[in-house]
């Protein structure tokens, strides 16, 4: 995984990247959010979403201490993160910012 996500976030289009947990209410409210802006913003941004349970080196790496956690990257630099449930304006903001 490590290797494709570095590749992922190795791109000049922004890269949103959900940091979430199957069993966290507020992750489940956040993903339903992201899922609109996904489809708002169309190929403006790519969104990934990353399980901090099926990927703990990666949750380590970005120093993610709790969920969800919603992290900025650009050509391969972290730009933006932030811990908490975002609303779609604010998730357009940021994209809008470094896009």
């Amino acid at each position: 995984m490590k290797g494709s996500f570095k590749n992922i976030i190795n791109c000049e289009k922004p890269v949103l990247v959900d940091f979430h947990a199957e069993w966290c209410g507020p992750c489940k409210a956040q993903g339903s959010i992201i899922n609109e802006v996904a489809k708002e913003t169309g190929s403006k941004v790519r969104i990934i979403k990353i399980d901090i349970d099926k990927n703990p080196k990666l949750s380590q790496q970005y120093q993610i201490r709790s969920v969800p956690t919603i992290v900025l990257f650009k050509d391969g630099k972290l730009l933006w993160k932030q811990s908490g449930v975002h609303s779609k304006q604010q998730l357009h903001n940021i994209i809008n910012q470094y896009s």
